[in-house]
């Protein structure tokens, strides 16, 4: 009995470990952008890239950082009376009055549905008080975010401004930061918006002109660009077997296609990876520690098949006192560290917490904790490695 179970457990594992990865990683998908990138969105790390950091007229998309800046203003309830100015935008339009009043909400979606010039102008105006108010408005952003290589110059990415550019990588940061909105990700995902008009025997009716929503089933949002110039840009998400995916092209005449094909060869190519549950870690084998340290969070990451040999962790702790255990007021918060690293680039530095005291997340960590935890390495414990495959 014995001698029939262990072959048949050895085809069990095999078939499930062939079924967890895929059977070997397509070629790079050929783009026919000038510059393009493929980023996994809760780690940043960026799967495909081309011409990435290339700085380039961006078009409509800019209109991700005029949503978000909107979004986050708190006036979305606001009603916004539009200007002639705002009126007379050029390019793509909702066709808005002078002094007709609309909430501010609607204005974020026409904008982000139709892409709507008039509609970018009068958020602009009434979030940050005049064009130029906004555009620093947005510039501020911009570095908060990390994008770098951008300069936001006006709120709907016309080529009005020879100073007005971007990157493939800072958009894909940007659209990021956005994606973690949850009011973005709503109005993003938006096929169809009705908006009341007061006064009038019809609403407007606007349907997104992202394409990529009706043409792959995995869509998430996203968002057009074009003018003369700048050609075709696009920003698109997908969602499929818990990663989410963030792709961006610039100047690209078959933007759809090329999207879909990233999409397709990032999923395939690629797993999101759990390196570390949170809760208990149980390698950790210290007298005194042993059964008493955790994390505060999981971790994963996007890994193709072959690099699952090439991760390594390693944990740091505090030395225990000489009566070989914490009291609860002396106990550091964090007590250790926990790092993760794919070849030679670290991908994760977390913090962790002994036997279940209070977690304090890393974000609200004092500039004087920060300190002292780098000054107390000096009485860490040895290192230990972990070769977690």
């Amino acid at each position: 009995m014995k001698q029939t179970i262990k072959p048949l457990l050895l085809v069990i594992i095999c078939t499930l470990i062939f079924a967890v990865f895929p059977q070997e990683a397509k070629a790079e998908p050929g783009v026919s952008a000038k510059a393009a990138v493929l980023m996994e969105q809760s780690s940043g790390r960026v799967l495909y890239g081309r011409n990435e950091h290339r700085p380039m007229r961006i078009a409509s998309i800019t209109k991700i950082m005029t949503a978000i800046i909107a979004i986050e203003s708190g006036k979305m309830h606001d009603t916004v009376t539009i200007t002639e100015h705002a009126a007379r935008t050029e390019g793509s339009s909702l066709y808005l009055k002078p002094g007709e009043k609309i909430p501010l909400e609607d204005l974020v979606y026409g904008l982000m549905l139709r892409s709507g010039n008039d509609s970018a102008v009068a958020i602009a105006e009434h979030v940050g008080g005049s064009l130029e108010g906004f555009s620093y408005m947005m510039n501020q952003k911009a570095e908060e975010i990390g994008m770098k290589h951008t300069r936001f110059r006006n709120p709907h990415g016309l080529d009005t401004h020879e100073d007005h550019y971007s990157t493939a990588y800072d958009m894909a940061l940007l659209t990021k930061y956005a994606m973690n909105n949850d009011t973005f990700k709503d109005v993003s995902s938006t096929k169809v918006y009705r908006s009341e008009q007061t006064g009038e025997k019809w609403d407007r009716v606007w349907r997104n002109k992202n394409k990529m929503l009706k043409l792959y089933s995995n869509s998430t949002g996203g968002k057009t660009g074009y003018t003369k110039r700048a050609k075709r840009t696009l920003v698109s998400t997908a969602e499929k077997d818990g990663m989410e995916l963030i792709a961006v092209t610039l100047n690209d005449p078959d933007d759809w296609e090329d999207h879909r094909n990233l999409f397709e060869w990032g999923f395939h190519s690629f797993k999101m990876t759990e390196l570390i549950k949170e809760g208990k870690i149980s390698s950790i084998k210290e007298k005194g520690y042993k059964g008493k340290v955790e994390a505060a969070r999981t971790f994963s990451y996007p890994l193709l098949k072959e690099e699952m040999k090439e991760i390594s962790s390693s944990i740091d702790l505090y030395k225990l006192p000489k009566s070989g255990k914490w009291e609860d007021e002396k106990v550091p918060k964090p007590v250790g560290r926990y790092f993760i690293d794919l070849k030679d680039t670290r991908i994760a530095d977390l913090p962790l917490y002994y036997d279940g005291k209070t977690l304090i997340k890393p974000a609200q960590e004092s500039l004087w904790t920060s300190f002292k935890n780098m000054l107390n390495k000096l009485f860490f414990v040895a290192k230990e490695e972990t070769r977690l495959w």
